[in-house]
């Protein structure tokens, strides 16, 4: 119970609050790309706790992730960020987020399966989420625009992404699944650019691919230590 408690509060509830400050602060887009740092930290934590050096694949990729988020916050340049700071730290702390709820619940959804660890985390947080924030003190004006928006955070966003995620990877593995996952980052910039017109910029471009390139790179990696162990 207390790790499910930990899950809910510091993973699933801070990741989605963290991922969409970071969005109001950039865009989808930048958030999402930046939110994807979280494999590599992932990396970091294992590496760290298996007391173990990263393999040169690893190290690359490790490389390629810290100089694609300098680019787009920099923009290639030393004299301040090419994004607003509270943009990048949201950014920065929803790949954080992102890393707890990828660790701290994999013993439990081993033990008790996934949808329940999701459910009851998603329950928790919840309940517990809007006493630390007060949301009855904000006026929501529910018009067919906010329902469609709260329609898609809900149940787009969160129960049939998540959803189909896990039965995703439940189908094909969770090497590919994971692979699967980084079409999520280009989708976000490519509806960012085509439904809400957000301007990028070249740099802004060449820091995403260097980013998915880390994410590519671990996750190609694990396919083939998936498939020499299966030979």
């Amino acid at each position: 119970l207390g790790g499910i408690a930990i899950f809910s509060l510091i993973g699933l509830v801070m990741n989605q609050y963290a991922y969409l400050r970071a969005i109001e602060s950039t865009n989808a887009g930048t958030a999402t790309v930046i939110q994807y740092m979280a494999p590599i930290l992932v990396l970091a934590y294992v590496s760290l706790r298996k007391k173990q050096l990263p393999r040169g694949s690893e190290i690359l990729a490790i490389i390629l992730a810290v100089l694609g988020t300098f680019i787009i916050a920099m923009h290639g340049r030393l004299d301040g960020l090419a994004i607003t700071p509270c943009g990048f730290a949201w950014g920065l702390f929803s790949a954080v987020t992102y890393s707890f709820y990828i660790i701290l619940p994999a013993k439990l959804i081993r033990e008790y399966g996934s949808f329940t660890v999701i459910g009851l985390g998603m329950i928790m947080g919840g309940i517990v989420f809007p006493i630390l924030v007060h949301p009855w003190q904000y006026t929501l004006v529910l018009n067919v625009g906010n329902w469609i928006g709260l329609f898609g955070i809900i149940i787009v966003g969160t129960v049939f992404a998540y959803s189909l995620f896990l039965k995703g990877t439940a189908i094909v593995g969770a090497v590919k699944g994971s692979l699967l996952a980084c079409v999520e980052p280009i989708s976000s910039v490519f509806f960012s650019l085509t439904i809400m017109h957000e301007v990028f910029y070249p740099m802004d471009f060449l820091g995403m691919i260097f980013i998915i390139g880390a994410v590519l790179l671990i996750s190609l990696r694990d396919l083939v230590v998936v498939k020499k162990q299966l030979q």
